[in-house]
């Protein structure tokens, strides 16, 4: 469960002020309901990503024994 900062409270922040497990959060659960945003939701969800991929991107390259290979944002 995804504890902290709401979308109202960082929709008044620059993207680049959020936490990584913010955007790691926003933009699992705006992809899962792109079909259905509107067009400020999608500029939203493509600023989020603008800012994932200017911070070089989420992803972990190996695994150790307290990490998987997936961003955890909760």
């Amino acid at each position: 469960m995804y504890v902290g900062r709401d979308i109202t409270e960082l929709s008044m922040m620059a993207k680049s002020e959020w936490n990584d497990s913010e955007l790691a959060f926003f933009h699992h659960a705006m992809q899962q309901m792109t079909p259905y945003l509107n067009s400020e939701g999608q500029s939203i969800h493509r600023q989020i990503i603008e800012e994932i991929e200017a911070r070089g991107g989420m992803k972990r390259n190996e695994a150790d024994y307290t990490h998987g290979t997936k961003p955890v944002y909760d």
